[in-house]
C-alpha cells in the first residue's frame, strides 16, 4: 500500500465533500485530489525517477500539502521544511539531503532567491501561489522559477500510472540535530502506513462517521501525517496558520473539530485561559493528543478537567513516526475514576503492529519493570539515515531500533520514559532522571514550564539545576521549589540550584532544547554538549 491511498481512500469516499477548510474557504476531495494528480504528472514529466527528493517550503497551507500528496502520487521522496527554521538551517537540509525540486510560498521568495546560490542541486522552483493575485511577481522574484499554475498547465488530473514498492522512502525529515547536525531520517511506505493503521486503531469512529481533525501545529512535522487518518476516512481537515488559542477555540467550536495534536506547551497556555476555554462549545472534541515533550502529570489532570475525558498521549520519534505507544481517553481512569500517577505519567501501551522491549548496555532484554533503554521493532522503524551508514548501523541493532531513550515497562504493560539517555545525570555517582525533579516542580501553580539539566560541579562532576518559566504574574522563589523537590524525591535527585527565565529555548514544535541550556553551563569545559 502507499502513502497516497490513504487521501485516495477518503476521495473515493467522499468526492465532492470537505477534504479541507481554510479562512473559511473549503476545499473538495475532487478539487484537491485533482490537483495532486496534475503536480504528479508535472513531476513525472521532469523525468526524475521515483525517491527524487522534493521540499515545500511553506506555512500552513493546503495548496502546499496538495504539493506533499503531488510528491507521493508520483512516488517522490518529501522533505518536510520548517518555516520557522533558521533560513540557514533549512539550505543545510535542502542541500544535504539533495533536494532537486522546491516549491515556495511567495512570502518565501526573497529568502529562497538568496538562498538559491548556495543550492545548486535543485533543479525545479516553483512558487505556489497563483500566478494572478496579489504578489503576481514572486516567481519572476527567484530566477528560473515558475508559478505552479503554469507549471501544471495541460497536466491531466487523472492518476498517473505509478509502481509502489513497500520500501520506497517517500519522507526524508531531519532529527533535532543535538549531537551535531541533523541526521536524514528515511520512512517509507511500509512505516507510515503503519503509523496510520495504529493511530486508526486507536482513534476509532463509526462506519458513517466523518472526522474533524484541526491542523493547528505545522504540517511539516506531525501535525501532516496526523492529518492523513482523517483524510482516509473521508472527513475534513481545518488548517490554522498558527496555534493562537483564541482562533484555536473559535476553530474548534465553529467546526465541530474531532481530533486535533497540541504539545505541551500550548496546553499549557490554554490552561492559563481556563475561564476563556469554557466558554466555548467543545463538545465535540473526541481526542486531544498531547506528545512531543513530556507532559506534567498534574497539569493532565487540570486539562482533563478542563476538556473532559478526551485526552490521547503519544509516543514516537521520527525514526519511529508518532506511534510507538498511545495512552487513549478511556486508559486515563480506572474503575471509573481518574488514574494515578503510575498511570497517567506513562505513555501508553505499545501499539499492536511494533514490539518494544527493555534492553541494557549489552542489548539484553531487561525483564519487566527494570529501567534500561526503548528498544522498538516493526514495520514502524525508518529505513535508515540517508548516506549514514555507520550511523544506521549503530542505532538499528539486529531489527531493533535503540530509541536513546531510558524507561521501564510497569506490570500493567504500560511503557514509561524516564528521560532521554543524554540527558541523565550523572551527580556523585548516582544517576539522577531529570523528569522525576520535572514532575515535581510542574506540580507547583506557579510553574509554567520548567527543565533539569545536570551543570558542573567541582565535588560532584555535575550538580542538578532546575531552569524554571513561570506564570504571568505568579512568584515562587527558588527555596520552596527545592523544598518541595527534597520532600517529593530526597536530596540526591533534587536541584541544588534554580534559575527563572521569561521564556525556555523550544523548538518549532515546543520541545525544549536542553542542549541550549546546558550550552550556557558548560561553556568553557572540555565536555561536549
Amino acid at each position: 500500500m502507499a502513502i497516497i491511498d490513504f487521501f485516495d481512500r477518503g476521495w473515493r469516499i467522499n468526492p465532492s465533500g470537505t477534504a479541507y477548510i481554510q479562512d473559511e474557504q473549503r476545499y473538495s476531495f475532487d478539487q484537491v485530489g485533482a490537483l495532486s494528480c496534475r503536480i504528479a504528472h508535472a513531476l513525472l514529466a521532469t523525468g526524475l525517477p521515483k525517491e527524487s527528493k522534493g521540499a515545500v517550503w511553506a506555512g500552513n497551507d493546503v495548496t502546499a500539502w496538495a504539493c506533499t500528496l503531488g510528491l507521493w502520487r508520483a512516488n517522490m521522496c518529501w522533505i518536510p521544511v520548517g518555516a520557522r527554521n533558521a533560513d540557514d538551517e533549512n539550505q543545510y537540509l535542502l542541500d544535504a539531503f539533495d533536494c532537486e525540486i522546491l516549491f515556495f510560498q511567495a512570502q518565501f521568495a526573497p529568502v529562497v532567491a538568496a538562498l538559491q546560490p548556495r543550492l545548486p542541486k535543485v533543479r525545479h522552483w516553483i512558487c505556489i501561489d497563483p500566478a494572478a493575485g496579489a504578489q503576481p511577481s514572486a516567481a519572476t522574484e527567484v530566477p528560473g522559477a515558475v508559478s505552479l499554475a503554469d507549471w501544471i498547465t495541460g497536466q491531466p488530473d487523472t492518476r498517473p500510472a505509478v509502481h509502489y514498492d513497500p520500501d520506497d522512502v517517500i519522507m526524508l525529515s531531519a532529527t533535532g540535530g543535538t549531537t551535531g547536525k541533523p541526521k536524514g531520517v528515511m520512512n517509507t511506505h511500509r512505516s507510515t502506513q503503519t503509523f496510520c493503521a495504529h493511530f486508526m486503531m486507536t482513534c476509532t469512529y463509526g462506519s458513517g462517521e466523518h472526522p474533524v481533525n484541526l491542523a493547528a501545529a505545522p504540517m511539516t512535522h506531525t501535525a501532516g501525517l496526523l492529518s492523513l487518518p482523517c483524510t482516509a476516512r473521508g472527513g475534513t481537515v481545518v488548517v490554522l496558520g498558527a496555534p493562537d488559542p483564541a482562533y484555536l477555540l473559535r476553530a474548534i467550536a465553529g467546526h465541530r473539530v474531532t481530533e486535533l495534536f497540541l504539545p505541551p506547551t500550548v496546553i499549557y497556555r490554554l490552561l492559563e485561559r481556563a475561564d476563556e476555554v469554557r466558554q466555548y462549545d467543545l463538545s465535540s472534541l473526541r481526542y486531544l493528543m498531547y506528545g512531543a515533550a513530556p507532559m506534567s502529570v498534574e497539569k493532565l489532570r487540570q486539562a482533563i478537567a478542563l476538556f473532559g475525558p478526551v485526552l490521547t498521549g503519544g509516543y514516537g520519534q521520527t525514526e519511529c513516526p508518532a506511534s510507538i505507544a498511545y495512552l487513549p481517553p478511556d486508559e486515563h481512569f480506572i474503575d471509573g475514576q481518574l488514574a494515578g500517577d503510575e498511570r497517567l505519567s506513562s505513555v501508553g501501551r505499545p501499539n499492536p503492529l511494533v514490539t518494544v522491549e527493555i534492553m541494557d548496555e549489552a542489548n539484553a532484554i531487561l525483564p519487566q519493570g527494570r529501567t534500561g533503554e526503548i528498544c522498538v521493532r516493526g514495520d514502524l522503524l525508518m529505513k535508515g539515515y540517508y548516506q549514514a551508514p555507520e550511523q544506521t548501523a549503530a542505532t538499528i541493532v539486529d531489527g531493533w531500533l535503540h530509541t536513546g531513550d531510558i524507561g521501564h515497562i510497569d506490570a500493567d504493560g504500560y511503557l514509561h520514559i524516564t528521560d532521554r539517555k543524554k540527558d541523565m545525570i550523572i551527580s556523585g555517582g548516582f544517576n539522577v532522571y531529570p523528569s522525576e525533579a520535572e514532575q515535581v516542580i510542574w506540580s507547583h501553580p506557579a510553574v509554567r514550564d520548567c527543565a533539569v539539566i545536570g551543570v558542573p560541579d567541582s565535588q560532584w562532576g555535575e550538580a542538578v539545576k532546575a531552569v524554571v518559566e513561570l506564570n504571568a504574574g505568579q512568584h515562587v522563589d527558588a527555596a520552596e521549589l527545592i523544598a518541595l523537590c527534597k520532600h517529593k524525591l530526597g536530596s540526591v535527585k533534587s536541584p541544588k540550584t534554580i534559575d527563572f527565565v521569561a521564556s525556555l529555548p523550544r523548538s518549532p514544535v515546543g520541545k525544549v532544547l536542553k542542549k541550549e541550556l546546558r550550552q550556557q553551563y558548560w561553556a568553557g569545559t572540555d565536555r561536549k554538549i
